[in-house]
């Protein structure tokens, strides 16, 4: 199973606990599914998820739940026309946070998908209408997310693509388990990255040595065979003696075999002037 089937499996055995929640996930299904009967989705788990929430609204009462009722509770029903068709929902619903968390699930489990976070960090949610799109981004967005909206073919698209945000949208529709395998998946990148980041720089800086002690080396013995190593002044004769005999060697060790030591600056220092003199003989 993916990991989007997943994370919706997850929110289906998810019934709030109040009422009001309820309505607000209900509304969210029938919206997003665009039809009266949400409960006569194709996707099965829509349909399991209006049934446990037409029971649990059902509660005791001894009379046959009829799905007026709820349309009624969440303003969708005339009397004299009965059904009425919107793409947005009643702001009375979705007055309370744990509300818009049930809207919100609801939503996703109506018409959203989650990325695989293994391959990349993306969560959207399909919208019918720009309406739709506008008032679902400012929901996802009341709990400090920065939702987004962009049109695909004739569908509005609100979108999350930063695997932080996608974590923290997890925990507001209480999907606590994808949230779990989430976070591990991205603890695990990080730590990769982390890692090449780490190997790359320390590659990137011993090839910088390298290729740094392969032309003083150069330097060295063009001064030598030019006008001569004794032709440098003691300290610099010193340095150069010593470079041609540790040419692997780092400059902190270089420093560390000339009498009395000198740090790692003051060997550069040294290297330096060669360098700087092997230049001078060639122009």
């Amino acid at each position: 199973m993916s990991f989007s089937g997943k994370v919706k499996e997850e929110l289906a055995g998810h019934i709030g606990k109040s009422r009001h929640c309820r309505l607000a996930e209900y509304a969210a299904l029938t919206v997003f599914e665009g039809r009266c009967r949400p409960a006569d989705s194709d996707n099965e788990l829509v349909r399991e998820t209006c049934r446990a929430l037409q029971n649990e609204l059902a509660g005791d009462s001894a009379t046959p739940f009829r799905e007026e009722q709820v349309l009624r509770a969440v303003r969708m029903w005339d009397e004299e026309t009965g059904f009425v068709p919107s793409e947005t929902v009643d702001g009375l619903l979705i007055q309370k946070s744990c509300c818009r968390r049930a809207y919100i699930r609801g939503a996703f489990l109506a018409g959203g998908s989650i990325s695989d976070p293994r391959k990349s960090y993306h969560f959207e949610i399909v919208c019918r209408s720009v309406a739709q799109a506008k008032q679902l981004r400012e929901i996802i967005n009341s709990f400090g997310m920065d939702a987004k909206i962009v049109a695909r073919k004739r569908y509005q698209i609100v979108y999350i693509k930063e695997g932080e945000q996608i974590v923290d949208l997890l925990n507001v529709m209480e999907a606590h388990v994808a949230l779990m395998d989430l976070e591990n998946v991205r603890i695990l990148k990080e730590m990769r990255n982390s890692v090449n980041r780490k190997v790359n720089c320390e590659t990137a800086n011993i090839s910088k040595t390298v290729n740094a002690a392969v032309q003083q080396v150069r330097d060295i013995e063009y001064i030598r065979k030019t006008a001569g190593l004794s032709s440098l002044p003691e300290n610099l004769q010193e340095m150069a003696l010593l470079r041609l005999e540790y040419p692997d060697a780092p400059l902190k060790e270089l420093g560390a075999y000339l009498n009395p030591p000198v740090g790692k600056s003051g060997v550069n220092h040294r290297l330096r002037r060669i360098s700087e003199i092997a230049r001078d003989l060639r122009g």
